[in-house]
């Protein structure tokens, strides 16, 4: 019975101690992790395909995946407050519904944090590799495609892969000031987007708002509408609950970290639901969704080459800072687990210098760098929102589990009308998981299995 055991919030805080990381994240930090993990692959690359799912309706997806992690975030906060430890959805499900658990919901956050970074460097090398190849140093295309594709390896993908873990390794702080720089960068360049792109609005390009409804079915497996559109672009928000793993490493998880979760998730949602409006609203949705570089699109549509080439600059920074957060993620996952004693010990061994876990997370950037190269970029993705949706709504759960089992606990953040916001929660992310495709479902069900 010992896959049953729940590890008591004692004694997670603990063995905590024994190894205890750096502290030396604060609020506008914790806020700038998520936002910068946020921001990236998906407004950038993934806006095209929403629209061909949904036409000017994805800013109804966006609102919808948006208030599906809203609720989930507000779970987050109160268990991040109580449990500030590294781990995220994995420590808080081993202190309530035990190391079985625990070990599934680890297992399954290897979809939203190592596949999801394998993805997004795969987005990465697309856009890479166009810059360069306009600037007259383009790489052979055998060497810009993935294996499985045809090419030998996707190298600008293994490449990002290799220079983000060497920087984590390097130390947090560092990561963390790095991180400050390229958010800056990002959110000029959407800002630049917007200002520029308002006044080429048009209102028929809004017409038919909902052009294939909410939801329908189109052949085997796959679904359009504004719920399945959501269910993709739920993409776009893949990692905000990173900022949970750097609770150990916060000055004041207990105030810091509800800021740091709820802060950035409202800030990128409104973000994305601006962005989406002048999209749609200045090219219309048909053509949109024929890109995978949207953003570029529309200015190169209304008169704006030279912008359209800033802007790329500011995807690849975007993504790169997506990237930096979710292998840092999924490093301290790993070196939770291997402190709990379900992975090798020497998963947990800090640098002596950096006080990094720099042994896990040089393996787990090679393990990335290699899934980028041989696979492309929609095999990788596929499976990253049900991974996540899973997790959140382990984390739900987990947070009303509580509530009942261990009443008089102090809460620094308490979860408001918990009842209805976990249910809903719960409830929002199964339905997300519904409206994925078929075949999304047969390699969760796959992966679950071979973790059990």
């Amino acid at each position: 019975m010992k896959r049953l055991r729940i590890k008591s919030i004692e004694v997670i805080l603990e063995h905590a101690e024994r190894k205890r990381l750096k502290k030396q994240l604060g609020a506008m930090d914790l806020l700038l992790l998520g936002i910068g993990c946020t921001i990236g692959t998906g407004i950038f690359v993934l806006t095209g395909v929403g629209a061909a799912m949904a036409g000017p309706g994805l800013t109804l997806s966006f609102i919808v995946a948006g208030l599906a992690c809203g609720l989930a975030a507000l779970a987050y906060a109160e268990l991040a407050a109580m449990v500030p430890v590294s781990g995220s959805a994995y420590t808080y499900s081993y202190a309530v519904l035990g190391e079985a658990a625990a070990w599934l919901v680890g297992w399954n956050l290897i979809l939203e944090y190592a596949i999801s970074a394998s993805a997004v460097a795969s987005g990465w090398s697309g856009y890479a590799s166009g810059i360069l190849q306009q600037a007259g140093f383009g790489l052979p295309e055998a060497w810009t495609t993935a294996t499985r594709n045809g090419g030998i390896m996707d190298l600008p993908a293994v490449f990002i892969c290799l220079v983000v873990s060497a920087l984590l390794v390097i130390g947090t702080r560092e990561s963390a000031w790095v991180n400050r720089l390229l958010v800056a960068v990002k959110l000029a360049v959407l800002g630049l987007f917007v200002i520029i792109t308002v006044p080429h609005v048009e209102v028929g390009n809004w017409q038919p708002f909902l052009p294939f409804g909410w939801f329908q079915r189109v052949g085997y497996g796959e679904n359009i509408g504004v719920f399945a559109a959501a269910a993709i672009i739920f993409f776009a928000y893949i990692g905000f609950d990173a900022v949970s793993t750097a609770a150990e490493e916060t000055h004041n998880p207990k105030r810091d970290l509800p800021i740091g979760l709820v802060g950035s998730l409202l800030i990128c949602t409104v973000i994305y639901i601006v962005v989406v409006l002048t999209a749609t609203g200045a090219l219309h949705y048909s053509e949109l969704g024929q890109s995978k570089e949207p953003l570029a699109l529309v200015l190169r549509s209304i008169g704006f080459p030279g912008v359209a080439s800033i802007l790329a600059i500011g995807a690849i920074t975007g993504i790169t800072t997506v990237l930096l957060v979710l292998i840092y993620g999924q490093t301290r996952i790993f070196f939770v687990m291997s402190r709990d004693g379900l992975l090798p010990q020497f998963f947990s061994r800090l640098h002596p210098r950096f006080h990094t876990p720099h042994v896990v997370t040089m393996l787990t950037g090679l393990v990335i760098a290699f899934i980028a190269g041989v696979l492309p970029l929609h095999e990788l993705a596929a499976l990253s929102n049900i991974g996540t949706l899973f997790a959140f709504i382990a984390v739900s759960g987990g947070v009303m589990i509580l509530r009942v089992t261990q009443p008089d606990r102090h809460r620094p953040f308490r979860c408001p009308w918990v009842w209805f916001t976990g249910s809903a929660a719960i409830l929002s992310c199964a339905a997300l998981m519904w409206f994925l495709p078929t075949e999304t479902w047969v390699r969760f069900l796959v992966w679950s299995l071979i973790g059990m």
